[in-house]
This record gives structure tokens, sequence and C-alpha cells, in this order.
């Protein structure tokens, strides 16, 4: 982690620690693990079981960006929105998103980057512009999208979401925001409000990092929350993992086994709840 933090330049520490201070829409404790994300893909972008398609969805005064996947056929599916770390949307959450969808789901991955006209390759270019975000407009542009999937001539019209660092925090505040939504998987995401919680009607798989105090610390508080408001939970701590335990391109933070059992009770839980 030294050699990766003395590499950064000095505009992506100064995010760093800005992204150590912002409360809210999971900004706080999102941690920079790569100026670049690694090749290698799990479900190849051309896989004959899928239909995989650029799309925009409508938003308060415009629209956004987010990448499609799903199997192939004319059945209904159950959707799931799948939201990126810091780090924009990139071609490890696009694989994200085909390796859901091969669960047999319909998948968006929106980028938050879209008032800027997407996620740019060079990556201190996307840290800037996530830092410009408006946050509150930002949960909006997430939160439309359950609208959006509920009425997808291709859905069932039931919605889950999960999320990643970053997402993991927005995905909460999708939770927060949309009665609509059933299920949420945030992964190791800044907690909401504990004011807000009761507004939570969706059914919550969360997962954590046993070496992540920062965003740990928020779970005695959270939980308690939910119990309170008779929400129905889970949450599962992965011990030895790290933030960004599941993200296979950043080989210093990835857990293989903590990934895969989550990645399992993920897809079982989305299963569960979107049928």
């Amino acid at each position: 982690m030294e050699q990766v933090a003395s590499e950064l330049s000095k505009e992506r520490r100064e995010f760093l620690k800005h992204c150590m201070t912002i409360a809210g829409a999971g900004i706080a404790g999102c941690v920079i693990l790569s100026g670049t994300q690694a090749k290698a893909q799990i479900v190849a972008p051309d896989d004959q079981r899928l239909e995989t398609q650029r799309i925009k969805y409508p938003v308060d005064g415009g629209e956004m960006q987010a990448y499609l996947a799903r199997p192939k056929g004319k059945e209904k599916l159950p959707a799931v929105i799948v939201i990126h770390e810091i780090f924009g949307l990139n071609a490890h959450i696009e694989d994200v998103a085909r390796r859901m969808a091969l669960e047999g789901f319909l998948v968006i991955a929106p980028d938050a980057l879209s008032p800027f006209g997407g996620t740019a390759a060079n990556s201190s270019d996307v840290m800037g512009k996530m830092r410009a975000l408006d946050q509150a407009a930002t949960v909006k542009n997430f939160t439309a999208a359950v609208k959006y999937l509920q009425t997808h001539p291709q859905t069932n019209g039931k919605v889950g979401c999960t999320g990643f660092c970053w997402g993991g925090g927005m995905t909460n505040q999708v939770a927060v925001n949309s009665p609509d939504l059933k299920a949420a998987v945030p992964y190791y995401g800044s907690v909401p409000a504990v004011e807000d919680v009761p507004k939570i009607k969706a059914s919550m798989l969360c997962h954590y990092a046993g070496e992540d105090k920062r965003i740990n610390e928020g779970i005695p508080a959270f939980e308690e929350a939910m119990k309170k408001a008779g929400i129905d939970y889970q949450i599962y701590i992965y011990e030895g993992a790290q933030h960004g335990f599941n993200n296979d391109s950043s080989p210093g933070r990835y857990n293989k086994e903590a990934a895969e059992l989550a990645w399992k009770r993920t897809t079982d839980f989305f299963k569960q709840k979107l049928s």
C-alpha cells in the first residue's frame, strides 16, 4: 500500500483525504487502490450467452448512461443494479454486470459520471469528476434506475441493487430513498444516517471486510437501527479480508475466498428475494 500511495499524484492524494471526510452517499471510506484496472475479465464482452448494450434512462433534467447485460431470450427476468466503485464505470464493473446477468438477471450498471459525459479513461480525471458530483442529485440518479427497471418490458418488475465501496454506500442510499427496491447488497459501503434507516423497505445483505476499521465502525449503529426498524437484514464480516476484497482487478486487495463466498451469498439472496 505504501508503494501505491507514493505513486499517487498530489490531486489524487488530496482527493483520498477528501473521501475520508465526506459523509452521505458512500464517498467516505473509499480507498484508491490503483490508477489502472487489470485487463483480465471473467466473462468476455462478446459472450454468446448474453446480450449487452449501452443504454440511457431518464433522470431529472437529463439522462443517465448505463451498461446493460442480460441472458439471451424473451423471458422476463428479475433486475439488478450494479453500482461501481470510486473508479467510475470501468471494464471491471461491466464484467461484474455480465457475471450477474449469467446468474439469470437483467442487469444495468449506471455511470455516475453521466453528467460529465461518462467515465473517462484517465484515472485522475475520473477522480476529479467524482469529487465534483452533486451528491443529492447523484442519489436521485441512481434511485431513478429502480423505476426504470420496474417498468422495463423484459423484467418481472422486481429490482435489487448491489455496489462496491463508493457503490456500496450508494446502494445504501438507494435503499433509503427507494421504497420500491426489493433487495440491497452493499459491499463495504458507508452506512446511511441512523435516522434514515427506518425508510428502508428492502431486504438487506451487507458484506464487510474484517480489515476495514473505519468503515466497520459504522456497523453497530447501523445494525441496531435495522433491528429497531424491523428490517430484514443479514451482515457478514469476512475476517482477514481488506476493503475492496471483491475486486479481482486489484491483486493487492482481492481475496478469492471471501469474494467467492460473498458472491454466492449475493446471488442466492437476489434469487430468493426477486423471484
